[in-house]
This record gives structure tokens, C-alpha cells and sequence, in this order.
């Protein structure tokens, strides 16, 4: 068995429900590659009473294609590699659901009996009678066997939340657990490089954290005796990279008219802060609809962005944020470029493009990782809403901010360094302005404190007194 990076909480989660004394019915959902199929096999060490996988629709669809056919074939082939028979090959979902309880009935009770549905999506999507099946499955026999162990997966996180966790029909309040899986910190990526013997600093690992989020699919693909600039080129700029076509594959397995989807995507890597619903229908020329609300909830349940409301802003103004690091950065870099040289990373390394670009990104992963910024700064303790301002002329910005119950709100700069940062008589009088920007424009009555987050900390001069508190990389590395 591979040794489970991180995942605490999840194991411990997976080891009470798999001690539990009545049935169970498990749904597991995240961003695609984000390590959900990896956590149950390992956990359970293969050892499952009947596990399927659902057919990719995107990857097998042809003239002629039925579907429906397919699905249900996969799925009794599975059933026969667990030791399922049938006189006569099932007809339909219920008849296949029929043979896995037969199935189940014929194995020993004496243990936890492990039912591993993964890519459950797959299945229900373009499949009538599959879901009515499921709750038929569940309702009239499996909710009574105090053995079972019921795991349910899916990429496709908005399908798992309408049709499974919130269905309003036969399934209705049965899911008796969720397990929601994120991409892995920084502490967990460390973790990570070692088990696979990756040497690279923290600064580095930062670096990598701006290319490849928190996603093991992707950090798997780093090679131990490469430079993590030449993994990059390796990965992206050399023709038959393998993240370099991941884009438009990624969004295809997830989304059926996925080019919507992308259309969302690109518009939203244009501006770092987001757009609002009606900007982002007016750049994609999608309708401003309950189509585009829905679009934009699959894309936030599948963790490619968020929404959130700008502090002391009007409450109806949600704007949508891309977060994914693997989109923002293939859009910024690889998207619709032609002729780029093989080495482009390698060759780059210290240009103003990069050195611009490190600093946005900075930015992403310290938001990301905000929890231990919190940590860092002493008040983890103290119930804090987080999220950025705008002045209302658009003048003055603050990215991240801690809105605490203490009467205390946290302003955060960012910036990455090679070294100490220092700061300038310039930087000094735009700390003092934004401030006194912040205070005016949100007629703030609280303690306004400026902390700066930085890789290496911050050179002592005589400006170096307008930060209260000064937190390095090391710090968001913490596990919490």
C-alpha cells in the first residue's frame, strides 16, 4: 500500500465510518485529480466486496455510441471480477443493482462490506434509470444492512450536489456522510516532494505551489533529477508535454458543452479580482440566465473558482474569482502561443514578465493559504471574517484582510522576494494613502492594523515601523 500524503482528517473520517455499526452511504467529491480515487483505494487497500468506475462519456463517444449500453456493461463486467452471476445478461439498472445485492448477500457479514462506486457521474449523466436504480438499490435493501459501506465518487462536484447530497426525490436526506477532498497545502506538498525524493527549497516549493496548485496528479509528473524550472519546460513548453494539453482535456471530462465552460474560464484569467455574473455574461456572450448561474456553481462546487463579496461592499455585488493555479497559469503562458522556444521557462527565469507574474501568484497562494497566515499572526482563535476591499474609484486595493470579532481589522501585503524586502519611501507613502483610503471609504470605527507576508522578512530601515507584524514563507508551510 502507497503511504496517504496528509489526508488526517479524511482517515480518521473513513476509519470511524468504517467501524460504524450501521450502514453507511458515503459521498466523496473534489476537483478532478485532486487524489479522490487514490484516498479509498489506499485506505482500504483494494480490499472492497465489489468496486466500478464509470466510462468517461467524452472519451468513448463515436458515431453509433449507445451510452446507456456501455455503462451497463462496464458495470456487470465489474460485477463478474467480484464474483457476480447471472443467468441472463440485466436489461436495465434495476436488474444490475439486483445482481450487486445478490452479490453482497453471498459474501461474509462478519466485516464491513466496502461498495466503491467511483466517477458516479459517469453513470448517471445521459443515463436515465440509473439514479432511480441507485435509490431503489439503497432504500429497499441497503439501508438495512448494518455492513454495508456505500462510497459514492465524483469529479463532477455540481452533479454530486444536485443529484446525491441535495437530491429531493428517493434519495432525500439518505447520504449519511460527505467527504469533500482539497488540493493539498503547502505543508502537504512538502510531504510530498519527500516521499518521492524531490529535492527543492521552500522558495522553490512556492514556485511550484503558483504552477501546480496542490494537486498530486500534477506534482507526481515532477521528475526528481530535473530542476524545477526544467520540469516546467518538460511539462508545458516542449510539444509532447503532458500538462500542455491538459486544459481543454480536464474541462471535457467534467462539463458537457464544455467550451462554455473554458469561455468562463479565459474571461475570468483576465482580471485577478473577477468579474461580477452580468460582466462575465457580457465578455462570454452567454445568457444572463439561470443557464450561466448554474455554470458558474458546477465550476465553483468542481473548485476552479470561488465567489465572494468585496468588503463593505454592496451585498448583491458577487464577484467569481478563478483560482485553479494549473488554468491560471497555462492561459497566462501556453494558451493560444505559438513558436514559444522548448526552454522558455529556463531561459525567462529572471525577466520582468516572471518577476511580475511571481508576485501575482504570490498573492494567490498566500490567499490559499490563509488559514495559516491567521495562525502566524497570533488571533487563531479569534472568529475573523476574510476576504479583499476595493476602494469604491478603484484607486486602492487590499487582497486579503481579517475582519475580527477582537475590533481589529488585519491588513495584508504581499510580496515576493528573493530577499529581505525592503521598503521604499514610495512603497511607505502608498501604505499610508491606502490606509487612510480604507478607514475614510469604510468609515471603519476599529483598530486598522498593516501586517506584510513576505519569503525571506523584512530589512529593518526607518520605514520598516509601519508593519505591526511580519510573517515569512516559512510560516505557511504550518500544518494546522
Amino acid at each position: 500500500m502507497n503511504k496517504i500524503i496528509g489526508r488526517e482528517l479524511e482517515i480518521n473520517q473513513l476509519d470511524r465510518l468504517y467501524h460504524s455499526e450501521r450502514a453507511e452511504f458515503v459521498a466523496v467529491f473534489g476537483r478532478r485529480r485532486v487524489g479522490k480515487t487514490f484516498l479509498i483505494r489506499e485506505y482500504f487497500d483494494h480490499r472492497f466486496a465489489f468496486y466500478h468506475t464509470g466510462i468517461s462519456p467524452a472519451e468513448l463517444k463515436s458515431d453509433g455510441f449507445n451510452l446507456r449500453r456501455e455503462q451497463l456493461r462496464g458495470f456487470c463486467t465489474s460485477l463478474q471480477q467480484y464474483g457476480g452471476e447471472w443467468e441472463e445478461y440485466p436489461k436495465d439498472w434495476f436488474e444490475a443493482f439486483d445482481c450487486l445485492k445478490n452479490l453482497l448477500d453471498r459474501k461474509s457479514k462478519d466485516e464491513k462490506q466496502v461498495v466503491f462506486i467511483d466517477e458516479l457521474p459517469w453513470l448517471g449523466i445521459g443515463n436515465p434509470g440509473f439514479l432511480s436504480a441507485l435509490e431503489h438499490f439503497w432504500n429497499s435493501w441497503g439501508a438495512a444492512q448494518s455492513e454495508l459501506l456505500l462510497i459514492v465518487c465524483g469529479s463532477a462536484a455540481s452533479w454530486m450536489n444536485d443529484n446525491i447530497i441535495n437530491n429531493h426525490g428517493g434519495l432525500y436526506g439518505r447520504i449519511t456522510d460527505e467527504i469533500h477532498l482539497s488540493p493539498f497545502t503547502l505543508c502537504e506538498c512538502e510531504q510530498f516532494y519527500e516521499s518521492r525524493h524531490i529535492s527543492m527549497d521552500r522558495y522553490d516549493q512556492i514556485q511550484s505551489y503558483m504552477v501546480f496548485g496542490g494537486i498530486p496528479y500534477y506534482l507526481d509528473m515532477i521528475r526528481p533529477e530535473k530542476s524545477l524550472s526544467q520540469n516546467i519546460d518538460h511539462l508545458f513548453f516542449i510539444r509532447t508535454g503532458r500538462l500542455r494539453t491538459e486544459f481543454e482535456r480536464l474541462y471535457r471530462s467534467l462539463f458537457d458543452h464544455s467550451d462554455k465552460y473554458m469561455e468562463i474560464i479565459r474571461s475570468l484569467a483576465q482580471r485577478r479580482l473577477g468579474y461580477t455574473r452580468k460582466e462575465i455574461a457580457e465578455k462570454t456572450e452567454i445568457a444572463y440566465n439561470g443557464r450561466l448561474s448554474n455554470m458558474l456553481n458546477a465550476l465553483e462546487n468542481s473548485g476552479f473558482i470561488i465567489s465572494y463579496r468585496y468588503f463593505g461592499g454592496n451585498a448583491k455585488d458577487i464577484y467569481y474569482k478563478l483560482v485553479d493555479n494549473y488554468s491560471l497559469f497555462y492561459l497566462q503562458f501556453v494558451d493560444g502561443k505559438k513558436n514559444v522556444e522548448e526552454n522558455f521557462w529556463t531561459n525567462n527565469l529572471r525577466t520582468p514578465q516572471l518577476n511580475t507574474w511571481r508576485g501575482l501568484a504570490f498573492e494567490d497562494v498566500c490567499l490559499q493559504h490563509h488559514k495559516q497566515i491567521k495562525k502566524a499572526l497570533g488571533f487563531s482563535a479569534v472568529a475573523c471574517n476574510t476576504g479583499p476591499w476595493l476602494s469604491a474609484k478603484g484607486t486602492a486595493q487590499v487582497d486579503l484582510l481579517f475582519d475580527r470579532s477582537d475590533r481589529v481589522i488585519t491588513l495584508c501585503e504581499m510580496k515576493f522576494s528573493g530577499n529581505e524586502f525592503s521598503i521604499t519611501q514610495d512603497y511607505d507613502e502608498q501604505l499610508r494613502n491606502k490606509t487612510e483610503r480604507f478607514i475614510g471609504e469604510t468609515s471603519c470605527r476599529k483598530s486598522v492594523q498593516l501586517a506584510l507576508v513576505t519569503t525571506y522578512g523584512l530589512e529593518r530601515n526607518k520605514y520598516a515601523g509601519r508593519f505591526q507584524s511580519v510573517v515569512t514563507l516559512d510560516a505557511l508551510f504550518d500544518k494546522l
